[in-house]
C-alpha cells in the first residue's frame, strides 16, 4: 500500500502542486509523460511521489510528447487509472494521439497548462493549445486559480470514469498566471479524496490476453459516421454527469461549481465572458465599476469548455445589452472560438445581445483591471445608442499603428 501524506487544513501550492496532489491521491496508475514548460512540475510531482512511496503506481519517461500519450492509450486499455501533463508544442505533438483516446472511449486525465503555439517560440500563457484542441472530443474543463486546478482533477476521474461517460478529460490552468502562483488551497485528506474519486473499475472490453479485442478497426464509411455520431452524443449527454459530479463535490467540500459560471448576473445591462485567470480580473473591474460609477456589469466564465453549455449562456445573457467575448487565443482568420460559440447560443434566442470579440494577452501580455473596466464601459456605450460604434472585433492591448479588423458595425 502506498504512504499516505498528512496535508493542512490549508496548503500554499501553486497550480502545478495542486494539480499533481490530486494525481497522488487519486492514486493514477500511470503517467507517462515528456515534461515540457509550463506544466513539468506536476508530471515532477507525480514521479516523486512514486519514488517516495506515496503511490503504488508507474511513472514512464517516454521520448516524446506523441508518445506520452501513446503510452497513457495503452496503460487506460489495459485497465488502469491514467494521467498525463502537457503544453503548447507538446500538446501538438500528442495533438494526434488525442483523436485515438476519445475515439476509443479511454478514460484519462490530462492536465493542460495552457502556453503560446509558435511560431514565434514563446513560453508564456496563453489559449493556443486550449484551442487547438477543442475538436478533439474530449471533456474539457477549465480551472480559474490554483484551488481550482486542484478541485477540477478531482472531479475529473470521477466524471471520465463513470460508465456513462468513458471519455478522456482535460483540466485547463493558465500558464504561469495559475500553475506558477502560490495560492492557498484547501485540500481533501488522502481518505476523503479517494473516497470520492472511488475505485477504477475496467469495464469488460479493456485489454485482456484471455479475450481478444480489437481497437482502432478500419470503419471507413460503413460504421465511421455511426461511430463518430455515437461519440459526439456521450459528450454532449456528459452535462449530466458533471452536473451530478459538482452536486456531490460541493455536498463534500462545500465548494460550489457550475458548467457556466456566473457573477453579478442578476441585475447586470453590460457583461464580459472570460475564461482562465482573467475571470478573477474581471470579477474586480466588475465589483469596482458598481462600487464608483454604478455601472451594472456581470462576469460569465465556461467551466465546461466542452461539452459547451449553450443553454446556459443563451439563459444568463437573456436579458444583457451587450457582451464582450474575450479570446485568450486568436482563431486565425475568423472570430475568436468564445465569440463564434455565443453567437451561435444566441441565434435561437429571442432577443440577442449586442456582441463584440476582444483577442488579447497573446504570448502572455498582461491584462490589467483597467483595460476589462474599459470593455466594460465600451459595452455601456454600445448598449445606450443600441449598436457597435466600435469595431466588432478588436485586438485589446496590441502596440504599433491601428490595425483594422472587423469595422462591420450592427444597427
Amino acid at each position: 500500500m502506498a504512504e499516505k501524506m498528512e496535508l493542512n487544513e490549508i496548503e500554499v501550492w501553486d497550480g502545478n502542486q495542486a494539480a499533481a496532489q490530486a494525481l497522488r491521491q487519486a492514486q493514477v496508475d500511470v503517467v507517462a509523460a515528456y515534461p515540457i514548460t509550463p506544466s513539468t512540475p506536476i508530471v515532477e510531482g507525480y514521479g516523486a511521489f512514486v519514488a517516495n512511496g506515496y503511490i503504488d503506481g508507474e511513472f514512464v519517461m517516454v521520448e516524446s510528447e506523441h508518445a506520452a500519450m501513446s503510452g497513457c492509450v495503452g496503460a487506460a486499455a489495459a485497465g488502469g487509472r491514467v494521467a498525463t501533463a502537457t503544453s503548447s508544442q507538446g500538446f501538438m505533438l500528442m495533438i494526434e494521439v488525442l483523436y485515438q483516446a476519445s475515439g476509443m472511449r479511454l478514460p484519462i486525465v490530462l492536465n493542460v497548462v495552457n502556453r503560446a503555439i509558435a511560431s514565434p517560440l514563446n513560453v508564456r500563457g496563453d489559449h493556443g493549445d486550449m484551442y487547438a484542441g477543442r475538436d478533439s472530443g474530449w471533456i474539457q474543463l477549465d480551472a480559474f486559480n490554483a484551488q481550482e486546478a486542484y478541485d477540477m482533477n478531482l472531479c475529473a476521474f470521477k466524471i471520465s470514469e463513470d460508465i456513462n461517460v468513458r471519455l478522456p478529460v482535460m483540466v485547463h490552468q493558465d500558464g504561469f498566471t495559475t500553475s506558477h502562483t502560490a495560492q492557498n488551497v484547501r485540500p481533501l485528506s488522502d481518505d476523503e479524496a479517494y473516497a470520492f474519486i472511488g475505485d477504477y473499475k475496467p469495464v469488460d472490453e479493456m485489454l485482456d490476453f484471455s479475450k481478444a479485442v480489437t481497437y482502432g478497426a478500419q470503419t471507413e464509411e460503413d460504421w465511421h459516421f455511426e461511430h463518430k455520431a455515437k461519440q459526439h452524443r456521450a459528450l454532449m449527454d456528459s452535462y449530466v454527469v458533471i452536473d451530478r459530479v459538482f452536486e456531490e463535490f460541493e455536498k463534500k467540500t462545500g465548494r460550489k461549481y457550475r458548467r457556466l459560471e456566473s457573477y453579478m448576473m442578476d441585475d447586470a445591462e453590460v457583461a464580459i465572458v472570460a475564461l482562465g485567470a482573467t475571470v478573477e480580473t474581471c470579477i474586480l473591474a466588475a465589483k469596482e465599476l458598481r462600487e464608483q460609477e454604478g455601472l451594472k456589469a456581470g462576469v460569465v466564465a465556461p467551466r465546461s469548455i466542452r461539452p459547451f453549455p449553450f443553454n446556459e449562456i443563451r439563459e444568463v445573457l437573456a436579458n444583457v445589452k451587450a457582451v464582450a467575448a474575450l479570446d485568450h487565443s486568436v482563431s486565425m482568420g475568423a472570430m475568436g472560438m468564445l465569440y463564434n460559440e455565443i453567437a451561435g447560443a444566441m441565434l435561437s434566442a429571442q432577443e440577442r445581445p449586442l456582441l463584440t470579440n476582444f483577442i488579447y494577452g497573446l504570448g502572455g501580455r498582461d491584462f490589467a483591471v483597467d483595460e476589462a473596466k474599459r470593455i466594460f464601459r465600451e459595452q455601456k456605450g454600445h448598449a445606450d445608442v443600441g449598436y457597435i460604434t466600435t469595431e466588432i472585433q478588436q485586438f485589446s492591448g496590441l502596440r504599433g499603428p491601428k490595425l483594422g479588423f472587423y469595422e462591420m458595425k450592427r444597427s
